[in-house]
């Protein structure tokens, strides 16, 4: 009896996750609650890889920013990007001026995927001059702002990304969503002050620990070179880590 039972609960479960699966697929981008449960995520559909520095269109550091960075630029698993505003370019939830046949609008970025398109394993958010992490779902994201630190001289032997680099993720979701409370607020390690966001600000260098269940886990240093005039953010970035996949167990108590 309690074998078919459980069945029955499977079963209702799967049948909750096509509905929910054939709904989520055309949410917009940062409509996800945090609440959905088992159901998070609609069916895996990884973005198309860009290269590592956009050269032309909207999305593209200057020539100017390009140059400055070459040295760095030059060394593996770098990269320069540009991130948009949200609330300038987003025409589906701001009914903003989006100019980009881009889901999220030029305003995430998958460090994982090396894309800016909204969906799975997005790493961080552009929003009213703020930058977040742990974007969907059960999701973590931790990002720290380290000051006026030169990224070349940060690796996983360095104090400051000691705690980051040996943090160990949740397997159980009910644990996850009290972190990402706990992250909603923030919470300090050795002086070092931990949030799901923080302001973007220039000539600072953050650490972000992303993980993405079912998807990626890394860690990655960046530092806010530039903003433009339009609100966009200059960042080149530098990955110190690649974990592997997290999984989640839904039905652990």
């Amino acid at each position: 009896m309690k074998r078919l039972g459980l069945m029955s609960l499977l079963g209702v479960l799967f049948t909750s996750c096509i509905g929910a699966s054939a709904q989520t697929v055309s949410s917009r981008p940062g409509n996800y609650s945090g609440g959905e449960g088992i159901c998070d995520r609609p069916p895996r559909q990884e973005p198309k890889r860009e290269n590592r520095v956009i050269k032309s269109g909207l999305l593209a550091p200057s020539e100017r920013d390009r140059t400055d960075h070459h040295g760095f630029l030059t060394q593996r698993n770098t990269g320069l990007i540009r991130l948009l505003p949200r609330e300038v370019f987003d025409w589906r939830v701001y009914k903003a001026r989006g100019k980009l046949d881009l889901n999220g609008d030029g305003a995430y970025y998958s460090f994982a995927f090396i894309s800016h398109e909204y969906g799975w394993g997005s790493d961080i958010e552009l929003d009213h001059g703020k930058l977040s992490s742990g974007l969907a779902g059960a999701d973590i994201g931790i990002l720290a702002n380290l000051g006026d630190v030169a990224l070349d001289t940060l690796s996983l032997n360095d104090p400051l990304v000691s705690f980051l680099a040996t943090y160990k993720p949740t397997r159980r979701e009910r644990e996850a969503r009290v972190e990402q409370e706990r992250l909603r607020y923030g919470f300090s390690v050795d002086g070092i002050y931990y949030r799901r966001t923080l302001p973007g600000l220039v000539d600072s260098t953050y650490l972000v620990r992303s993980v993405v269940y079912r998807t990626s886990d890394l860690l990655v240093a960046f530092r806010v070179v530039r903003e433009d005039t339009d609100g966009s953010l200059i960042i080149a970035w530098k990955r110190l880590k690649r974990y592997g996949t997290p999984n989640l167990d839904y039905l652990a108590t």
